[in-house]
């Protein structure tokens, strides 16, 4: 093999490396990837099955559920189209209450409940999260502008 052969073998090994680390690096970036769906997007079966995602919307007044003997807590959340409850374990935030905007990352359960790693709920009294105001102003709902204001600094 001459130094011309071994130059273009080593180029198509690196190429082919490249090539590798490249689908490697993409399939592990796009398993991370947590999307946003609203409960109605959930409801219709658009979310996925097998992946983590995040659902949000306003906390249902009169659904938050604590149980006496330990931090799991039960709520419904909505985007004033379609209601889903999220089951979740742990301290919530402490601007956590009803009728509030949330975020939940988690997974959704074979029996529809949507089982919450994390909740996250707005951080004063104006702001929404930007997709829980999409979400409602698809519903039909809330004027996105109205929910946003506030939450520009």
């Amino acid at each position: 093999m001459n130094k011309r052969s071994r130059r273009k073998l080593l180029i198509l090994a690196v190429v082919f490396g490249m090539t590798i680390a490249t689908v490697l690096g993409l399939t592990a970036f796009e398993e991370n990837l947590l999307y946003f769906y609203s409960p109605t997007q959930v409801k219709a079966g658009e979310a996925p099955d097998s992946h983590s995602f995040r659902v949000g919307g306003l906390v249902v007044a009169g659904s938050v559920k604590r149980s006496p003997d330990s931090l799991k807590v039960v709520f419904d959340v909505t985007d004033n189209a379609e209601s889903m409850t999220i089951e979740y374990t742990g301290i919530l935030p402490d601007l956590f209450r009803e009728g509030q905007g949330i975020v939940a990352m988690g997974k959704l359960q074979d029996d529809g409940r949507f089982v919450a790693q994390e909740v996250l709920a707005k951080h004063d009294e104006n702001y929404m999260p930007p997709e829980v105001a999409d979400a409602l102003e698809k519903g039909g709902h809330v004027n996105k502008q109205k929910a946003m204001e506030g939450s520009k600094p």
